[in-house]
């Protein structure tokens, strides 16, 4: 319902908590852009990029860049969301 909120972003969301299945529903875990972009049909960079920073900015997910392109970087879940 939040109107902020295109495709793009549920796609990505919806990789993100994939991930977070993966990961054992723990908090933080570790995601690389490479494997998002895949799973959620993301082409662009600067698309993903601004897709991931606006979720980090409306509250869905806390984004830690790790800059760095073999450790990933980390994703903090909401408080409350895990299992």
């Amino acid at each position: 319902m939040d109107g902020r909120l295109n495709t793009t972003h549920v796609s990505l969301f919806s990789a993100l908590f994939v991930q977070w299945q993966r990961a054992g529903f723990k908090s933080p875990f570790s995601v690389t852009r490479k494997t998002l972009m895949a799973f959620s049909r993301i082409a662009s960079i600067a698309t993903y990029h601004k897709c991931i920073k606006e979720l980090d900015e409306y509250g869905y997910i806390r984004y830690q860049p790790s800059y760095h392109p073999k450790l990933g970087s980390q994703v903090y879940w909401p408080a409350g969301w895990e299992v």
